[in-house]
């Protein structure tokens, strides 16, 4: 018996009648092919079989059809969200996805994340926050003509068509939400202040406090690292003063989960005797009990809108820079925060 021997774009072409460049250029999706070409190529690559190789593509392409994410965030949900938005949009338009996890501290950050895709030969990078508010990095990007598109709680120069979430008036909406219950007993546990989304909550939400004339007294202030453990501690914390606050915000969902469950531990009921809100609107925050009122980022759509973006920046490298997407946040009120008694 004859070895088996896989179909080539070579086969296709001579039966097809054509050239391998054509037969390429179907393949790729390129409009230099005639109508008639194209539906007598295709009908050929049906009937006989062929399945190019990624890495055929590639070659025939000058692209890797790879898209890559760097990634450092302690929030595994948010990350999760964001990732299975990405995949959605590279399993429809063909592209695979390389992650590359970062540590946002490193000196050699930016060097890092250079050499990853040169190494990777990806066509185009989506760079999740923390690490999307490194400012050196489009910089060093675009030297290399890598095309790259940053989600982020703050604008930064360099990257094209950047989607922004605009935390710092969604945290204020915690803050009215929460004095207009009555609170005037408000703390906050923060994100890692060295984070643009973690200050950019704490100043949204002081900026509702000073409004109504509120004040946030710095040992109602503790600076979290958006983890359980931190969280919860810090819960005991500001539950143990003589004075307690009667409205706790955690500066994410995990955050405002640590808060209840160390009100919990305390023989507290949340929200009789205290009022707690969290951010994000993760999966968690309907999970758990009470359910938590929070805030609520269109992660899906924010993955879906960066990953169209970066796709046409990547078949058009002369297309226009785009404009930065500002994406609003709302608020989504459950059962975690009642009226201060």
């Amino acid at each position: 018996m004859d070895g088996y021997r896989p179909v080539t774009i070579s086969d296709v072409a001579s039966a097809a009648g054509v050239s391998i460049r054509t037969v390429s250029r179907v393949l790729n999706k390129s409009d230099k092919v005639a109508a008639d070409s194209r539906e007598r190529i295709e009908a050929t690559i049906r009937d006989l079989g062929f399945s190019p190789s990624s890495r055929a593509r590639a070659l025939a392409s000058g692209r890797s059809s790879l898209i890559g994410v760097v990634q450092d965030d302690p929030n595994a949900q948010v990350i999760g969200v964001l990732q299975r938005g990405i995949v959605d949009i590279c399993a429809a338009s063909g592209y695979e996805l390389v992650v590359h996890p970062a540590r946002f501290a490193a000196p050699d950050l930016v060097d890092n994340i250079r050499d990853f895709a040169l190494r990777s030969r990806i066509d185009g990078l989506i760079v999740l926050p923390p690490v999307s508010e490194v400012a050196a990095l489009p910089r060093a990007l675009a030297r290399l003509k890598v095309p790259a598109i940053g989600i982020a709680a703050v604008g930064v120069p360099g990257y094209s068509g950047a989607l922004i979430s605009e935390e710092r008036s969604a945290a204020a909406l915690l803050g009215e939400h929460l004095i207009a219950l009555g609170h005037r007993r408000v703390a906050i546990i923060t994100g890692p202040r060295c984070f643009h989304s973690a200050t950019e909550r704490e100043r949204g939400f002081r900026s509702a406090l000073d409004r109504h004339g509120v004040t946030l007294p710095d040992h109602y202030v503790m600076e979290g690292d958006y983890g359980f453990a931190t969280g919860h501690a810090h819960a005991s914390h500001l539950l143990g003063l003589e004075v307690p606050p009667t409205a706790i915000f955690g500066c994410n969902d995990i955050t405002a989960a640590a808060v209840i469950k160390a009100a919990h531990d305390r023989g507290l009921r949340v929200p009789d005797d205290l009022s707690v809100v969290g951010f994000d609107d993760s999966e968690l925050a309907s999970m758990i009990s009470p359910a938590l009122t929070t805030i609520r980022r269109p992660l899906l759509d924010m993955a879906h809108e960066a990953t169209r973006r970066l796709i046409a920046m990547i078949d058009d490298r002369e297309r226009p820079d785009f404009s930065p997407h500002h994406v609003p946040l709302g608020l989504v009120e459950r059962s975690s925060t009642a009226r201060c008694r």
